[in-house]
């Protein structure tokens, strides 16, 4: 696989073949390949591990990618478990959420907690979430699979 010159990352595992695997977008993404390495960090002259995805926009000589620390990857991780488990009850809920309490947890991290909640920013909340609830639902078989690869792999890790 060809490394895009804008990447950001120095690639040290990759799975170049992710176009075949992208979910409902397989064989027909721009993601072209996934990757773990290290981003350089400025400010402590240190590198961070981190995530990216590469993409190709069909522009020549432009691929873009998207870098992120694996601390935020494993909190999105964290984010869709949690998601994911809350809308397995959420249907007992008249709006798929309690509107006078829409944090659905807090999750203790580094002696703090993370909010997870509800956007009630969000003019369209009720609609969206039944939108989310829905598409959750219709991804759940390309989800669970991973989720389950996921579970074997932490219990293998010792986790």
């Amino acid at each position: 696989m060809n490394i895009p010159r804008a990447l950001q990352q120095k690639p040290v595992i990759v799975s170049d073949n992710y176009e075949q695997v992208d979910g409902r977008y397989a064989r027909n993404t721009d993601a072209k390949g996934i990757s773990l390495g290290l981003t350089d960090r400025n400010e402590r002259g240190k590198a961070e591990l981190s995530a990216a995805v590469w993409r190709d926009t069909g522009e020549l000589d432009s691929p873009h990618s998207e870098v992120l620390p694996l601390h935020r990857v494993l909190d999105l991780a964290v984010l869709i478990c949690r998601s994911s488990l809350h809308f397995q009850e959420a249907y007992r809920l008249p709006k798929l959420y309690d509107p006078d309490h829409p944090m659905i947890d807090r999750i203790g991290l580094q002696g703090a907690a993370m909010n997870v909640s509800v956007c009630t920013d969000n003019p369209m909340i009720d609609e969206d979430l039944k939108r989310f609830a829905q598409a959750l639902n219709e991804d759940g078989e390309m989800i669970g699979e991973r989720l389950r690869i996921l579970s074997q792999l932490l219990e293998e890790l010792g986790y």
